[in-house]
């Protein structure tokens, strides 16, 4: 009788996965379940199909094998930004049948959530990949019964035709329906059951500003002058990195004493003297932006879009004339984006444009074709360009990330502030020169120097094919801000779709 042991031993920082085999039988069983994949794969040519297999139940070490592997190599799964109990890993594979299991700190486990068959080896999840479309549906369905944590790319389900261009009445019914969505519900839902917000005095220096954030996990925070009683403005870490720029203090030794002589009003009094922009053509706003608990959801969104800041912090006053505000909450687009989401998630009938593959619309910023000399290029840099590049791209550009690329402008990395604010809190900015620091030595300064292997990359990405819904439930998770759109096959960079975009899509 074939037997089979597979023992997984788990290290720090290797593991190793030993495959005993006694007289041979089970393995060749194993593979001739593949022999599906394989016999389209000998008619069709090398074709491969992009599928996304994601674990949602947790764990400290998730791994993935299957007859794709040949049940001899397992595949680490990264968790997903902002989602640490949510696992995921991208694969190529044939057309045709494949089995699967997933490794959960030593433990073979499946998905009781999809498709799965159990037999003389145990239970086992299924999957069929149909041949990926030499032309795209014209519409994909944003959900598949059964599936609902298996994301599949370019998922194809019956009569398979060309795109065509979005219908403007579409467009329009669907914008309708979003409209009157974020128009009947107020930022009084954003608010949580529990938590705290953050406010600092315009009196404290910078550098208590920054590490406050730091210390607090958040990127800003609404400023408090308290000689007027009143909220007057929002300082960000951001902030504090073109203060420090200002200031010369990349590459000198700068004390903490003499960066607690420069207070958060002074440099609000500086700001306000360069009318609104500063010298690397940053836009400020001229005042203080906020919201009420009882203003519409489509009101806070412009806001934020027509302003063009990450949050808007909603305050709530019980006197007429605005005395003793109160902070309740810090609103973003990704929480209103993750309302909209919800609602149309099971009537997205009403909204045809959410199954359209966002290559089809016009969303996002894009890789110029051949011959497109108008358009706006996309911002990426290589490892080898300085931290002064990427920290003047970010600035002039008005983006929280830029992706790193090779020569075929492959995506390898994204480099983002939190980056450098990583640097400034390990006092590692104090001993570099923005210009002769690469971002691939900034990185091996940072707290990414030891990153462990099966954490998976830094950053989200999503492809052409994905529908509209499937991009905005991405966008809607906390800490996502944007999705480098990327190849399936050579993952070189086709362009990027951020929170903003979307807004500026859905709302005309």
């Amino acid at each position: 009788m074939a037997m089979l042991i597979a023992t997984l031993f788990f290290q720090p920082f290797q593991f190793f996965l030993l495959v005993l085999n006694f007289e041979g039988e089970m393995l060749g069983s194993i593979a001739e379940r593949g022999q599906g994949s394989n016999a389209v794969a000998a008619l069709t040519g090398p074709v491969l199909v992009p599928k996304r297999f994601v674990w949602p139940y947790g764990g400290r070490y998730v791994f993935l094998i299957g007859s794709f592997t040949r049940w001899s190599a397992v595949i680490p799964m990264s968790p997903m930004e902002g989602s640490p109990t949510v696992f995921q890993a991208l694969c190529s594979l044939t057309p045709g049948y494949h089995q699967y299991l997933f490794n959960v700190d030593g433990q073979w486990r499946h998905d009781e959530q999809q498709p799965f068959v159990s037999g003389t080896y145990g239970i086992m999840n299924t999957l069929y990949v149909l041949k990926q479309p030499d032309i795209l549906p014209a519409i994909l369905r944003a959900e598949i019964a059964g599936r609902s944590d298996m994301e599949v790319d370019n998922n194809v389900s019956g009569h398979v035709e060309a795109i065509p261009k979005m219908s403007e009445s579409d467009l329009q019914a669907s914008r309708h329906h979003i409209s009157t969505f974020l128009s009947t519900n107020t930022a009084y839902e954003l608010l949580p059951e529990s938590g705290k917000v953050i406010a600092l005095d315009i009196d404290l220096s910078v550098n208590q500003a920054f590490h406050a954030l730091y210390e607090e996990g958040v990127s800003m925070a609404p400023l408090w002058d308290s000689h007027r009683s009143q909220f007057v403005g929002m300082f960000s870490t951001m902030d504090f990195i073109q203060i420090l720029k200002e200031m010369g203090n990349f590459g000198t030794n700068l004390t903490d004493q003499q960066l607690e002589t420069h207070t958060i009003a002074a440099w609000r009094e500086k700001k306000s003297q360069q009318c609104g922009t500063d010298n690397n053509a940053r836009t400020y706003p001229s005042r203080f932006v906020d919201a009420g608990p009882n203003e519409c959801l489509k009101d806070v969104a412009l806001k934020i879009l027509q302003n063009k800041v990450a949050t808007v912090p909603i305050i709530h006053s019980s006197s007429e004339d605005g005395s003793f505000p109160e902070l309740l909450h810090l609103a973003s687009l990704s929480e209103i984006l993750k309302c909209i989401c919800r609602y149309f998630k099971h009537s997205s009938c009403s909204l045809p444009i959410l199954q359209l593959p966002i290559g089809s619309i016009p969303l996002g910023t894009w890789v110029p074709k051949v011959g497109e000399s108008n358009k706006k290029p996309l911002a990426m840099l290589r490892p080898n360009a300085s931290i002064g590049a990427v920290l003047s791209l970010l600035i002039q550009a008005e983006v929280s990330s830029i992706p790193i690329v090779d020569l075929s402008d492959s995506l390898l990395d994204i480099y983002s502030i939190s980056d450098i604010t990583a640097l400034i809190q390990n006092n590692a900015h104090a001993s570099i020169n923005l210009d002769e620091c690469s971002i691939h030595q900034a990185l091996l300064l940072g707290p990414y120097a030891n990153y462990p292997p099966w954490h998976g990359p830094r950053y989200h990405i999503c492809f052409r094919s994905d529908p509209l819904l499937n991009v905005m439930e991405r966008l809607a998770t906390p800490g996502v801000r944007r999705l480098v759109v990327v190849d399936a096959a050579s993952r070189r960079v086709e362009g990027i779709v951020s929170l903003s975009d979307v807004f500026r899509f859905l709302l005309g």
